[in-house]
């Protein structure tokens, strides 16, 4: 298990919880971030039961559910359940004993098949139903498709108020993927998360621990695993939709995907690149973002603008550069395909991946002193300047708080992975700032910065050391405040 201790320590604390009566949670995640293993781990340490599910249909699903539960009671026979109410009661009589985890993993397989199965659960654990009262069953359901586990507690939902603990187990972030890949190298780590991203199972499975040597490596990496028709990874974009069953048209959500990895990334902009009204793709972002694998921002300056961003890096890499290429990368043409991808990889993939990890780093690693405060929105900006009849895109836009004043700006700046930056740069966030300041913006906490992959100038570097511009560069993002 790596860096799980979080999650870890949330499991174990709900399934020895002292409570009297039976407890329910929600665990959910995305596949191959080791959710089942986290929970198969935990039913065996603590002596419970763990069943997952696969797609089947309702009469074989309580045939297996039943041979595995006997195994584990020790029955004689085979456990035989006609309806899942008797299956749940089942389950709820092995914690009248003691506090017993009981797992249901990849609930929504059941579900599909029994549609009445979350109200079936909401009925066994009525606040006032005695087999509930006399248990202590602690019983976690889990499962990958983000839609569906997403609603299973919200809205008008049977199990909405039930559950004692909702767990989401996200992927790594970009300084445990590193260390996880076992990369010292900082812009290497980047390369190979805007590929990969923080997904642990990418670099066991489906990888089988083949890591990029060094950066001279790393061209050849690509084309071997998430270029190479003969490696899992090469498909798994694709494999990530087929998870969401909500997803009815998947040719529309994978051209979504590809208009927002071509720099289409407002709603209107998606529609025209795909030559349909808006309102046929108002549906497709919704269930994107259920499903994790689109985001929305909006404008830190303009809240009545948004942005979509791909929020999945190897869904954002396939679209950028495998997907329009499948039939030479089918025909081993690996090398020539990656060859003449290297400027839309740079500008698409691990330039917009930058900017993130920038917020990112703001947001989780930043020391308070940094910005002057504690970070609360990070988020990016755009800044018109009627008199040039131009606007300043602000990659990075921080406000936090400051004593008691909540939401106060503490800082602008700009993201740029492959350019050395310098005071051409600065003078841009100056005038962004001065536009602000003109339409009333209070700047008074507002400390500029710049982030690059390619270093500063040493003018910069003197302006940096003057206090008058926070400097960010890859050595600072993976290891400094």
């Amino acid at each position: 298990m790596f860096e799980r201790d979080w999650e870890w320590s949330e499991l174990t604390a709900f399934a020895a919880d002292k409570g009297s009566e039976a407890t329910m949670a929600v665990v959910s995640g995305r596949r191959r971030q080791g959710k089942s293993f986290l929970l198969d781990s935990l039913a065996r340490a603590a002596g419970g039961f763990y069943f997952c599910a696969y797609e089947a249909t309702e009469a074989e699903s309580l045939r297996r559910f039943g041979d595995e539960l006997g195994q584990y009671s020790g029955s004689i026979a085979p456990m035989r359940f006609d309806r899942w109410e008797q299956a749940v009661d089942a389950l709820l009589a092995l914690g009248r004993e003691r506090p017993v985890p009981v797992v249901l993993d990849e609930f929504p397989y059941l579900a599909r098949a029994t549609p009445a199965l979350p109200s079936i659960v909401q009925v066994a654990y009525g606040p006032r139903r005695t087999e509930r009262l006399a248990s202590r069953t602690r019983l976690l359901l889990c499962g990958s498709s983000l839609s569906f586990m997403g609603k299973l507690l919200s809205g008008t939902s049977p199990l909405r108020g039930r559950a004692g603990l909702e767990l989401v187990v996200q992927p790594l972030d970009f300084r445990q993927a590193s260390a996880f890949w076992g990369i010292d190298d900082p812009r290497l780590a980047l390369l190979v998360h805007s590929v990969v991203g923080g997904t642990p199972a990418y670099r066991r499975e489906f990888v089988r621990d083949d890591t990029p040597a060094d950066l001279e490596d790393f061209d050849s990496w690509v084309c071997r695993t998430a270029l190479s028709p003969s490696s899992p990874l090469y498909r798994e974009a694709r494999y990530l939709l087929a998870d969401e069953a909500d997803l009815r048209d998947r040719a529309l959500y994978h051209s979504v995907l590809a208009a927002l990895a071509s720099g289409n990334a407002t709603a209107g902009r998606i529609a025209g690149c795909l030559e349909r009204p808006i309102s046929d793709i108002t549906h497709p972002l919704t269930v994107l973002q259920d499903c994790g694998l689109v985001r929305k921002e909006s404008d830190a300056f303009r809240k009545n603008r948004s942005v979509y961003r791909v929020g999945e890096p190897l869904i954002a890499f396939d679209h950028a550069i495998s997907r329009p290429k499948l039939p030479l990368l089918d025909r081993g043409m690996a090398e020539q395909v990656w060859e003449s991808s290297q400027p839309r990889f740079l500008s698409a993939v691990v330039g917009p991946h930058f900017e993130q990890v920038c917020r990112e780093w703001v947001a989780h690693f930043a020391a308070p002193e940094t910005f002057g405060g504690m970070p609360i929105e990070v988020t990016y900006g755009t800044v018109p300047d009627q008199g040039e009849r131009t606007s300043y895109e602000l990659d990075v836009v921080v406000r936090g708080a400051v004593g008691q004043d909540g939401g106060v700006l503490l800082s602008l700046g700009e993201a740029k992975w492959d350019q050395v930056m310098g005071v051409g740069h600065l003078e841009r966030l100056r005038r962004a700032a001065t536009l602000l300041a003109g339409r009333g913006v209070d700047m008074s906490a507002v400390r500029l910065a710049c982030y690059s992959g390619a270093g500063f100038t040493e003018e910069l570097r003197a302006a940096g050391k003057r206090g008058e511009v926070v400097l960010v560069d890859l050595a600072r993002l993976y290891s400094g405040e």
